[in-house]
């Protein structure tokens, strides 16, 4: 028993940490974006619209192959206009007014032409384009949803770090100058300064862990993850602002054709134009074929069901042909409101492309300011470093005031936020002229 009790606790604690594993997660940016790619619940309800317009494409199609239908009828004449069984068996009147008769009858159904349904084929195939391109623009904005919250996160986070070490730093400046101020070396001023800029820093502190742990939150709804889950980001932002700087990528020239809202803004004006034909074959003749096959049988008592049962068998077979005739111009108003919308497409789709080439231009130059500001951002934060140090100096020396400490101290903390912020555009406009040019995140 006792060994048996061990067995169990020990089972018990491995299936925790077993739990604890997989409720753990660690992403890469790139590994955070392929998870979100599978993961993600709009993109799996892309992915079931793209099977829902597969699917519709079948029905369509099943539409213009034979249609096979059976039935049964049954009638049970409860009053008959005269007792039946009182006529002669050879009496004609007993075969029109049977107690009981029942029908099974097979109908063949075949379609023979029909304008629409060629037209609803060829919708249905620009139906299921159109959701693949939908679910294409989904994950394109789910990817850039997804490096944005990321690189959130990981900004929360080094903030949270740099505004740490500040503190640590500013804390032993503190002890130091209150040390000095109660030896009489000092004003009291200068402990209030580095008292206000303490207080300061810890509120930044705290709105800080509070957004580190939104962004957080909001990446695991962008990856599908249970909001309970943990995630640990495992990229560096000095090394992502590397790796995303590329001034390739700035003279890049994809055709503004593979753009997915110039696809989507194409697939509507063929759409339209398939609307337009629709209403057109509308003037065309519909013609259908169809064979049945039925048996007859009739009885005063309920005998279907035995051997001797006499069952008259039956076939027929013809075509349907229908013709449009007239209206009231009802239907032609209905053909010009399709062209008008055609038209309408074809037109929008002209300002698409244009509006496209626009944002690929304006986001190259928002891309290129990025890196650009990323430099000089680099620059200012190891300038603003420098005077924070040779005042914090001057400061011990007695040099420069307590006034002139702080104001190099909220410059430099500004300037690391602005570095921190600098990084993450770089990788921001990257994410979005990646996206406008098409190519792989």
């Amino acid at each position: 028993m006792k060994q048996l009790s061990i067995l169990l606790i020990v089972l018990f604690f491995s299936s925790s940490i077993h739990a604890q594993e997989n409720n753990s997660y660690n992403f890469s940016l790139e590994e955070a974006i392929n998870y979100a790619k599978e993961n993600n619940r709009t993109i799996k309800n892309a992915n079931l619209s793209i099977n829902a317009a597969e699917q519709d494409v079948k029905a369509t199609t099943a539409l213009g192959l034979p249609q096979i239908n059976g039935s049964v009828d049954y009638q049970l004449y409860v009053k008959t206009p005269f007792d039946v069984n009182s006529l002669p068996e050879d009496d004609p009147f007993r075969f029109l007014f049977p107690k009981h008769q029942l029908t099974p009858a097979i109908q063949l159904n075949q379609l023979l032409f029909d304008g629409g349904y060629v037209v609803g084929l060829q919708s249905n195939k620009v139906f299921l384009e159109i959701s693949k391109n939908a679910k294409e623009k989904t994950e394109n904005e789910i990817v850039t949803a997804v490096i944005s919250a990321y690189n959130n996160a990981l900004l929360t986070k080094e903030s949270i770090a740099i505004t740490n070490n500040n503190i640590s730093v500013l804390k032993d400046n503190l002890n130091e100058t209150t040390k000095i101020f109660e030896n009489g070396l000092t004003e009291e001023e200068d402990v209030e300064q580095l008292q206000i800029t303490l207080s300061g820093l810890e509120i930044t502190l705290k709105n800080l862990e509070t957004l580190h742990d939104i962004s957080k939150g909001y990446l695991k709804v962008l990856l599908g993850l249970d909001i309970n889950a943990d995630i640990v980001l495992t990229d560096d932002l000095e090394v992502l602002v590397t790796n995303n700087i590329s001034l390739n990528l700035i003279s890049e020239n994809q055709p503004i054709t593979n753009n997915i809202d110039y696809k989507i803004s194409a697939n509507q004006v063929v759409s339209k134009e398939l609307e337009y034909k629709l209403e057109r074959s509308e003037q065309l003749p519909k013609l259908n074929a169809f064979v049945n096959a039925s048996y007859l049988g009739i009885s005063n008592e309920f005998t279907f069901l035995k051997k001797e049962q006499d069952w008259l068998f039956s076939s027929i077979g013809g075509v349907s042909l229908t013709i449009p005739i007239f209206s009231s111009f009802g239907n032609k108003a209905k053909r010009q409101k399709a062209k008008i919308e055609w038209e309408i497409a074809k037109n929008e789709l002209i300002e698409k492309e244009s509006q496209l080439s626009i944002e690929v231009k304006n986001a190259k130059n928002e891309y290129n300011l990025a890196i650009e500001t990323y430099a000089n951002q680099q620059k200012n934060l190891a300038l603003a470093e420098k005077i924070e140090r040779k005042n914090t100096i001057k400061y011990r020396e007695g040099i420069a005031s307590s006034f002139d400490l702080r104001q190099a101290q909220t410059q430099l903390y500004t300037i690391q936020q602005e570095y921190l912020q600098a990084i993450i555009d770089v990788i921001n406009k990257k994410a979005e002229l990646t996206n406008l040019l098409n190519l792989k995140q």
